[in-house]
């Protein structure tokens, strides 16, 4: 409904704007006067002879960044998003004293103001000294609500010598808060994080302030608890802080606050202010204190009797860091992904309390993410903020004319603080995003000291949590090698034989050697990494192997290059060449980038090697494993797909290809696009030559030794039931590893069993 009604919205003003001219050019002096006035943008009427007052308000949002209001007539209000543009935000961004904008916002990110809409339809060239010179509406005449709010992202530096007289920015307004945290009253000589229980306190100017609990409520609680990463609150003893808390001087910021409990912030709740100057205000009561549960993976005691749990039919897809990805919930068996429409911080919300963390910090749009695969499940959905699950929320269903992938919904979400950034660093890098690790442990005497990783046994899937720690976003490449790096006094190595899922928050969770054994102990093969705030993501047209599989018996005579290659199975060195044949499972395989970085080759184009048999270039020693399996897991033949040649072979509609391989030119898959292997080309098959006939399952997986980094490698497997009668093929739910419930999966492994009582599709040749 959004956005058909901003659509709608965005028609007439491009009709009025294209009858517009012609209207005026007919108009003549002797029926000017009795037309009716034509509403055009017009430069808005300066509100006062002094400067516009400016200010970034909303949450959650830095000081660079949040919804633009506007102080006219004694009131703050808000701009309307509609025709706002780049001009406008660079036009707001340095009347607020930074050089320019970066970007701006739409739909009301930065939350809903209140008051007036003073500005609609703004429409600055960009050159304009304050935002009531552009064209507009005029002011208070507005069509919109506050669902519509705009909002900017400034770039975080400021205009040499900015008088900021004329910029009220939220940060230091004393009725905006910003930071929230719990302090504990007992203190240990070791604080264990993260810091579930404590007094609340507000960053008030230079310090921290306490909120009075005079009707202090279980819903304020509940939002105290989400913003700092917790999904559900615990009960508090106040007995034991009081008599602690009596004895201490308090300085009350906040009176008295009124959560609904569906706010995602605190800033978000109806909040009464302490008088200025009033060190006590909170007569008959106390400062504030929560209790927080943390969800599972947060957990450090494991004494608790009865322990939270995840939900099993939502997860996130794709994210850099914990607790952000692609939204995908899970219907029937299988996973499908949420339309952008009317995705909402409250809807976002509800996601990540459901997975164990706090509440959202973004709510993003348009496949921010990256982009799903398979069904696409829900649409506008409305989330008060209450639920328990997505699932418990009105939503529509979805039809392929109202979605497609593009419009993915994703979050982000507040996460507890656990301070594991600080145990490692970067050293040497040309960037904050590269350099060697260095790890901070306590060495034989008891004190912190910082060492190295032993290089020999790192990777990609290492340097994916490594980069996490550090929140620098994806792995783009895990490094054996830094001597050109070593720019330290670090030269000890502490730690090796790290071998990690990809899946951690740490290192320090990673499996590693508990002596060190490091046979390079040098420091200059010591492990490093090169991070990246985006990555590739692969993933194979399941349905297209379905579709075009086929037995070929083809003579031995023509397949002396694809023996070369090594690409069929050991028993061929020993027939009568060149006479008899082999018998291949031959089929089709069409790899799709939906991440958000082009798929490139690990290696320089320097290294790749000739293969004057097929007159190719190799990039990749691998690039796919084809393997048949029996149905207790063994392997009984096998395929592979050297990279000899990465390129576009199609791409989505507005995509440029960007690969080519003829006359050595450069390889990969850009972002969107698909490269095609078809099932005629040499070693696009699995020799089955000595293949017994009966029931097995066939598996495909891209990019199997994780040689170039992704932001998803559980979805590089594909695997289809497969029947073989020794004269034809069938192939049936073929899929991606990941697109069924892992009951699903179970039972698909028990082939010959259907799953979900699909009939299978039969394709012969």
């Amino acid at each position: 409904m959004e956005k058909s009604r901003r659509r709608e919205k965005l028609a007439v003003s491009l009709l009025f704007g294209l009858l517009l001219p012609c209207c005026l050019a007919q108009t003549t002096p002797s029926n000017t006067a009795t037309r009716t006035p034509t509403r055009t943008p017009t430069p808005s009427p300066s509100p006062q002879t002094e400067r516009l007052r400016v200010r970034l308000s909303g949450y959650p949002r830095k000081h660079n960044e949040g919804r633009v209001e506007l102080f006219y007539k004694g009131e703050w209000g808000t701009i309307c998003d509609d025709d706002f543009a780049i001009a406008n935000a660079n036009v707001l961004c340095r009347q607020l004293g930074f050089v320019e904008a970066t970007g701006w916002t739409h739909s009301a990110k930065y939350g809903k103001g209140q008051g007036k809409i003073w500005l609609d339809n703004v429409q600055c060239n960009g050159g304009e000294r304050s935002i009531d010179s552009c064209k507009s509406r005029g002011w208070g005449n507005s069509d919109c609500t506050h669902d519509e709010d705009a909002g900017v992202v400034c770039k975080d530096e400021r205009i040499p010598g900015f008088v900021e007289s004329n910029v009220i920015d939220a940060q230091v307004d004393e009725k905006q808060i910003e930071e929230v945290r719990l302090r504990p009253v007992v203190t240990t000589a070791r604080k264990k994080l993260p810091i579930t229980e404590g007094v609340v306190e507000v960053k008030y100017k230079d310090g921290w302030a306490q909120i009075c609990d005079l009707r202090w409520t279980i819903k304020n609680t509940h939002v105290i608890c989400g913003m700092l990463g917790f999904p559900h609150e615990r009960k508090v003893n106040k007995n034991f802080y009081k008599l602690y808390l009596e004895r201490q001087k308090n300085h009350f910021h906040v009176h008295s606050v009124a959560c609904a409990g569906t706010e995602i912030h605190l800033a978000a709740c109806p909040l009464e202010f302490s008088k200025p100057n009033a060190t006590s205000s909170c007569e008959g009561g106390m400062p504030a204190v929560v209790s927080c549960m943390p969800g599972p993976l947060f957990i450090q005691n494991n004494g608790l009797k009865k322990k939270p749990k995840i939900s099993n039919n939502v997860r996130l897809k794709g994210g850099a860091k914990l607790g952000e990805g692609r939204v995908e919930v899970l219907k029937g068996n299988e996973w499908g992904t949420v339309c952008d429409d009317r995705w909402s911080l409250q809807s976002a919300s509800v996601v990540c309390r459901e997975l164990g963390f706090g509440s959202a910090k973004e709510a993003l749009t348009g496949a921010r993410m990256g982009q799903g695969i398979g069904p696409i499940y829900m649409n506008e959905v409305k989330c008060v903020g209450q639920e328990r699950s997505i699932w418990n929320c009105p939503f529509k269903n979805i039809t392929s004319e109202d979605c497609q992938h593009v419009e993915d919904a994703a979050v982000r979400c507040n996460v507890p603080y656990m301070g594991v950034e600080h145990s490692i660093r970067l050293a040497g890098g040309r960037t904050r995003y590269e350099g060697r690790l260095e790890v901070l442990s306590l060495d034989s005497n008891g004190t912190l000291s910082w060492g190295l990783i032993c290089g020999e046994t790192w990777n990609t899937r290492e340097a994916m949590v490594a980069c996490r720690q550090l929140g620098l976003g994806y792995a783009n490449q895990g490094v054996q090698e830094t001597w050109y790096w070593d720019s330290s006094n670090v030269t000890e190595m502490i730690m090796s034989g790290v071998k990690c899922t990809g899946n951690e928050m740490s290192l320090s969770q990673c499996q590693h050697h508990k002596t060190v054994s490091c046979q390079k102990a040098a420091a200059k093969f010591a492990a490093g990494v090169i991070c990246s705030d985006t990555a590739s993501d692969l993933v194979l047209n399941a349905s297209l192997v379905q579709q075009t599989v086929y037995i070929e018996d083809r003579p031995l005579h023509m397949l002396y290059c694809a023996a070369e290659e090594d690409c069929l199975s050991k028993t061929a060195a020993q027939a009568n060449w060149p006479y008899g044949h082999r018998r291949l499972l031959r089929f089709s395989s069409q790899i799709h980038n939906i991440g958000r970085a082009d798929f490139k080759p690990k290696a320089g184009r320097h290294s790749w090697v000739w293969h004057a048999c097929h007159g190719h270039y190799h990039s990749m020693d691998i690039f796919t494993h084809y393997d048949l399996l029996s149905g207790n897991g063994t392997k009984v033949a096998e395929g592979h797909k050297a990279s000899f040649c990465l390129e576009d072979t199609d791409c989505q509609e507005g995509v440029s290809k960007r690969y080519e391989c003829a006359n050595f030119g450069n390889q990969g898959i850009t972002v969107g696009c698909w490269d095609l292997y078809r099932h005629d080309i040499d070693c696009q098959w699995i020799d089955i030559t000595d293949v017994k006939p009966g029931n097995y399952i066939l598996q495909i997986v891209i990019n199997p030794n994780y040689e170039v980094a992704e932001s998803d490698f559980t979805n590089n497997c594909m695997k289809c039931n497969c029947k073989y009668d020794g004269h034809r093929i069938w192939l049936h739910n073929c899929h991606i590893g990941d697109a069924f419930s892992e009951e699903a999966e179970r039972r698909f492994e028990k082939y010959p069993g259907q799953l979900n009582n699909q009939i299978p599709s039969i394709n012969q040749q």
